[in-house]
């Protein structure tokens, strides 16, 4: 089936990865590798992490939770000390691959994101949301975990975009960071893209597309 839609996810993608700043954050507070993962993949649908996502607690009440997550975890660490480490910087590259994919398909963006910060992609400062804001307007359509209710990897929240793009699951290109967020785009029908630099996301997109960036 020829290519329709492009969806793509915002952290990680059009930022760089949250996970830098976690191994930053870990080596400055000498905690042990991918600690941070590790709290956030232990019970992925019922901890912290998944409620905030999900909008089902505030700032506070996670800031507690993930401290008790990680403390029994072995490590005493207070979601707030988290939370800043989500804020990536944009890549300009890949919002101009945007643009030009808009001219050719349908574009969606389907972001787990918490309710904190500045707009969609929980910018640290007014200036950082105001680019946000000009990139998220390019898209036809937008789902946010903390407002949809539903976060990814659950197969409804890629079905929701489809519905709203109005388009086949087998139609669309699916680009995420995390390769548990491409497994139900992948088993939908969607040619799922896990993007591990800009580099690798541009070139992989370009071949899916024919498209050159």
């Amino acid at each position: 089936m020829a290519i329709e839609a492009v969806i793509w996810d915002f952290g990680g993608v059009f930022t760089t990865s949250p996970f830098e700043a976690f191994r930053r954050y870990e080596t400055q507070a000498g905690l042990p590798k991918d600690f941070i993962r590790t709290v956030n993949a232990t019970d992925p649908d019922t901890n912290a992490w998944a409620k905030f996502e999900r909008a089902e607690i505030d700032a506070a009440a996670f800031d507690g939770l993930f401290l008790e997550e990680a403390t029994r975890l072995g490590h005493a660490v207070r979601g707030a000390e988290v939370l800043p480490l989500l804020y990536g910087d944009l890549r300009p590259r890949v919002t101009d691959a945007l643009k030009a994919c808009k001219v050719r398909f349908k574009v969606g963006c389907i972001t787990n994101n918490v309710p904190t910060g500045h707009g969609p992609g929980m910018a640290q400062s007014a200036q950082k949301a105001l680019a946000v804001g000009e990139i998220m307007a390019l898209f036809d359509a937008v789902i946010e975990s903390s407002k949809a209710g539903v976060r990814k990897p659950d197969p409804r929240i890629y079905q929701m975009m489809c519905e709203l793009l109005g388009v086949a699951p087998e139609a669309c290109i699916y680009l995420d960071d995390l390769g548990i967020n491409c497994k139900p785009a992948a088993a939908l029908g969607m040619k799922a893209i896990k993007v591990s630099s800009e580099d690798q996301l541009l070139s992989d997109l370009a071949e899916a597309t024919g498209l050159a960036f």
